[in-house]
């Protein structure tokens, strides 16, 4: 069973696994909010399904996600949008995810495209994947819960050059620093991932869902570094370090925070 979807993903469901396809390919799969929302709510629905037993994320036209969409965040800098409801609504629902999440990665991860894989049980890249996050490039923070599952996963100088210093890391230096399981060939990622949530699909459900709450322990922590981040993201997004550096984004020049002082 397939669904369309007009919002930029679709939604199938076979083999106890629920898939979920980015399709915004012209914009690098850049998540706006009508994206955001609908992917929670089908993260949601696809828990409460006795037909599903995992998700699986994948991309299209050889990216992943280029992260949240730049001029939707561009509008709220400016006070003319409010996009914190649907994406903090997603990010919040990732800790909560009751079924495993597998996702495959082919072509740019940033931002949130990087930070949502620390919360996914399984990852594959191809050797085109790049993981990137620019949050302080752009006068902001990091999110998801990344300040803290980073620096955990990684260890705290691996996850200062990912996170403060916006290095970009390929699917080799991913596999080293611990949130990426393999590297496959493009032709093949998403058949090696399907395979993997197909059989953990097939698992004794009660049996596998009390090995990943074990394995992954109390979500408490990363909810309320998720809040705290959140609150600080929005303080950001209307700060004039946020304001130049959108708009230098949008005017592809460098941003001049010297001016700001």
């Amino acid at each position: 069973m397939t669904q369309e979807t007009p919002s930029g993903f679709t939604v199938s469901i076979a083999d106890g696994v629920q898939t979920l396809r980015l399709t915004r390919a012209s914009k690098k799969n850049a998540l706006t909010s009508v994206m955001y929302a609908g992917l929670r709510e089908a993260l949601v629905d696809g828990d409460a399904r006795g037909d599903v037993a995992a998700h699986l994320l994948l991309g299209s036209g050889g990216s992943f996600s280029a992260g949240s969409d730049v001029a939707e965040f561009a509008e709220r800098a400016k006070g003319r949008a409010d996009l914190s409801g649907p994406i903090l609504e997603f990010i919040r629902q990732l800790p909560l995810v009751q079924k495993p999440l597998i996702t495959a990665v082919d072509g740019l991860a940033v931002g949130v495209g990087t930070t949502l894989l620390f919360h996914c049980d399984l990852v594959y890249a191809t050797t085109a994947s790049t993981f990137r996050t620019p949050f302080l490039d752009l006068g902001l923070v990091p999110e998801a819960g990344s300040s803290l599952l980073a620096p955990q996963r990684m260890g705290y100088a691996r996850a200062f050059e990912l996170l403060a210093l916006g290095e970009t890391f390929s699917a080799e230096r991913a596999i080293a620093a611990g949130f990426v399981n393999a590297v496959v060939p493009a032709d093949e990622i998403e058949a090696v991932a399907r395979k993997a949530a197909v059989r953990l699909a097939r698992k004794p459900p009660e049996a596998l869902a009390l090995c990943r709450r074990l394995m992954r322990g109390e979500t408490d922590a990363v909810r309320r570094q998720i809040e705290d981040e959140a609150r600080i993201f929005a303080e950001r997004l209307s700060s004039p370090e946020a304001r130049e550096a959108f708009a230098a984004f949008l005017e592809k020049r460098a941003p001049d925070f010297a001016k700001l002082k």
